[in-house]
């Protein structure tokens, strides 16, 4: 019993020494020798213990330290050399160059609508002959495409021939009064005056008859003969081809009403889709090229001559024209066409469009700073034109980027928590 006793009574001597020994070091008042004077005087000199920094005095400028007097370096990725041929990395540098934006797009041969011609008459009557009978023909200008009986042109030809057969008795009249000595001045006057008179009659029947588009040689004809024509001969107002036929023969038509549409080939339109973001590069008079498949090796040019001015709501496209010569009509209309834009957007700071990281937040390049390091940064881009993208900021011309295997890269990156 005595044993347990004076065991555990050495135990806990033991332990108080212990604690006791920890906590004098850790204070450092037991056993500290006592100052010197020296000691003392640079206390008192400079407010501060030896080996300690010495307090600034008031009014002082800070002097700059070594991490204040060193820019903090950008985070980089150690991607060492025989990794970098393992993945396959490239670099290249940032440069000035001219960007060229080449927009694609197809176009459709359509008709020039300022050579459609339509043919109509301007009385009411029935066809008796129609010398155009199918859809397609090629018709010259001036040649007859029918003849139209009408009651109505029939009594105006009448009305005309009865005014030149007054108008000619009336200036007999006139003449005979003025050779006759026993006339007075009076008679001589009036019949003067009634020729003139029939004179404009006559005009005006003559103009009301060319006004429904009888020819001055038909005019002539019915003066001289004084006998009206049966028919009113109907001939094309231009050179083309008959697209539409309204009419057959024997058929009753009113005036106004359409008899062909004729469109002249010669020149045609190719009318092509431009989405809406590329309409910013294009603008009239721009030169572009056309390739028809149907034609080998046949490439034309043309410049835009027109952009609509309203985008089709579903495509979400404008409409450009371009007007083409077809001197030998191979060209028809609905057929389909390649056409190329090259637009010049000048000389721009630009790198490959692979190079660029787009993470949805920002747009990253990794930037080669040699010994196998790499450092994300973020860029400002501009345009995009064939596999290249402009840089407005973030990056100088001359610089190395990563253009091939910058994913890998950037995975690397945010594994070490470089990049987020």
């Amino acid at each position: 019993m005595k044993k347990t006793i004076i065991i555990i009574v050495c135990l806990i001597l033991v332990a108080a020494g212990i604690v006791f020994f920890y906590s004098t070091h850790k204070s450092g008042n037991i056993g500290t020798p006592p100052k010197s004077v020296s000691q003392t005087s640079t206390i008192e000199q400079t407010g501060s213990m030896p080996g300690m920094p010495a307090e600034k005095p008031a009014g002082e400028p800070a002097k700059p330290t070594e991490a204040t007097q060193t820019e903090e370096e950008a985070p980089t990725v150690e991607i060492p050399l025989d990794k970098q041929q393992l993945i396959g990395v490239k670099t290249i540098s940032a440069s000035v160059q001219p960007l060229q934006k080449v927009i694609r797009t197809v176009g459709k041969i359509e008709y020039d609508e300022r050579r459609l011609t339509t043919v109509n008459t301007k009385v009411e009557g029935w066809i008796e002959k129609l010398y155009v009978n199918f859809t397609g023909t090629y018709v010259k200008k001036g040649e007859r495409l029918a003849d139209i009986y009408s009651p109505e042109l029939w009594a105006t030809q009448q009305e005309f021939i009865n005014v030149v057969r007054w108008a000619k008795k009336t200036g007999k009249n006139a003449a005979d009064s003025r050779k006759a000595k026993d006339s007075s001045g009076d008679i001589q006057n009036l019949a003067a005056m009634l020729s003139k008179d029939a004179e404009s009659i006559v005009d005006a029947a003559r103009l009301r008859l060319k006004l429904w588009d009888i020819s001055d040689e038909q005019i002539q004809k019915i003066e001289d003969g004084e006998k009206p024509i049966r028919t009113l001969t109907i001939y094309s107002p231009a050179s083309g081809y008959v697209l539409q036929k309204y009419v057959t023969q024997g058929m009753k038509i009113m005036a106004g009403e359409k008899l062909l549409d004729v469109s002249d080939l010669s020149t045609v339109w190719v009318i092509a889709d431009i989405y809406e973001y590329e309409l910013p590069f294009i603008k009239m008079g721009d030169t572009a090229r056309i390739g028809l498949s149907y034609f080998p090796g046949k490439e034309l040019t043309s410049k835009i001559d027109f952009v609509a001015p309203a985008l089709d709501a579903q495509t979400r496209t404008a409409k450009v024209r371009f007007s083409i010569p077809n001197p030998g009509g191979q060209l028809k209309p609905q057929m389909f066409t390649d056409v190329e834009l090259k637009v010049n957007l000048g000389q721009k700071l630009a790198v490959p469009d692979d190079a660029v990281i787009d993470t949805g937040l920002r747009k990253i390049v990794y930037v080669d700073k040699g010994d196998g390091y790499f450092e994300p940064r973020a860029v400002t881009t501009g345009l995009r034109a064939e596999k290249l993208i402009e840089i407005l900021s973030g990056l100088k011309a001359g610089e190395k980027i990563a253009s091939a295997a910058n994913f890998l890269i950037d995975s690397e990156a945010k594994l070490k928590g470089i990049s987020q």
